[in-house]
């Protein structure tokens, strides 16, 4: 089975219980792991643990209901499972990976905006990464341990750097350290093609 963020996170709950969906999307939500992995739709976690099932990862451990509820199917990690997880955390703690995220796109094609448009933008993203760092902040329950911490700590740490890198960027579009025009864009698209 190819690596996959919502898979490991499925197989590391597993890992420390049996469990049904429902619970792990609950757990993954309580922990803020939905800051690593996209489970705003419930349906995802059942198709990754259908494939999780499928390659062997993991398996139906029998069933459980509670008061008012419908039965549900739990699920328990295999050995293969739990074997191909902590495979997958020596690979990628030491290889930085091939990420694309959208931000640097954006970046990359500021000249189709004003530099008014981008200082405005930029400013405004500002503002959002300050709430997004609070929140990391705030939602560690007082007294857990640091070591359930660390990927909390990685991401403030990662939009802290963006925050100070973005405060120059701003202070030099205001400045008009950094600007741009058509013609300064012609220019430079003659000089460098």
């Amino acid at each position: 089975m190819k690596r996959s963020p919502l898979a490991m996170v499925l197989l590391a709950l597993l890992v420390e219980a049996p469990m049904h969906p429902y619970r792990m999307q609950q757990v993954i939500k309580e922990r803020g792991q939905d800051q690593l992995v996209n489970v705003a739709q419930r349906n995802s976690v059942y198709q990754m643990l259908d494939r999780l099932v499928r390659d062997g990862l993991a398996r139906p451990g029998g069933t459980s209901r509670e008061a008012g509820r419908p039965e549900r199917t739990v699920y328990e990690v295999t050995d293969e499972g739990a074997a191909t997880l902590r495979r997958w955390v020596l690979e990628m703690l030491p290889e930085p990976a091939r990420e694309f995220p959208e931000f640097p796109v954006a970046l990359a094609f500021l000249p189709i905006l004003t530099p008014a448009e981008a200082r405005e933008l930029l400013e405004r993203r500002l503002a959002a990464q300050a709430e997004r760092i609070a929140a990391i902040d705030a939602q560690a329950p007082p007294g857990l341990p640091r070591l359930f911490l660390v990927e909390d700590e990685y991401r403030s740490a990662v939009l802290r750097a963006e925050t100070e890198w973005m405060r120059g960027l701003i202070a030099d579009l205001a400045d008009g350290t950094l600007t741009w025009d058509r013609a300064m864009i012609e220019e430079t698209l003659a000089r460098f093609s």
